[in-house]
């Protein structure tokens, strides 16, 4: 059912400092603009890998989901992970049937990547938020 992880969330009280982490620390040599989605209230970076993405994700607005997440871990950290999918609706359709919760009523929702995207709660992702995307038709 999944194909390649895309990316690697990671949730950020600044990706300023982070992006300064990846690059300056770590060596990563390409890292695109900063953007604000503002339906998902938040920021995005990626810094890209030679075979995945770190999605850098910052609050935006006082009702960001992330903002919760960084009051348990004031530093940031590890927010989700995400794999493609052929089909998000089959995904979700088969996640169902299985037993998983998908968030948002199952709705797929457009993604920093502009294609539809689903969340499978942790609690039936062995404790790791899975978000899942449907395969865009070009890659970074």
């Amino acid at each position: 059912m999944i194909g390649k992880l895309n990316h690697v969330g990671v949730a950020t009280p600044s990706i300023e400092e982070s992006v300064k982490l990846y690059r300056d620390i770590l060596g990563a040599t390409s890292i695109g603009e900063k953007f604000v989605m503002e339906e998902q209230g938040v920021w995005v970076c990626f810094v890209n890998l030679p075979n995945s993405q770190i999605e850098l994700i910052e609050p935006y607005g006082e009702t960001s989901p992330v903002r919760a997440f960084l009051e348990k871990n004031p530093k940031g950290g590890q927010h989700h992970v995400c794999f493609e999918v052929e089909n998000i609706e089959a995904a979700r359709d088969d996640l169902v049937a299985k037993g998983a919760a998908v968030l948002n009523g199952g709705k797929p929702r457009i993604g920093a990547h502009g294609v539809p995207v689903i969340f499978v709660h942790p609690k039936d992702m062995g404790g790791v938020l899975v978000e899942l995307m449907e395969t865009p038709t070009s890659h970074p």
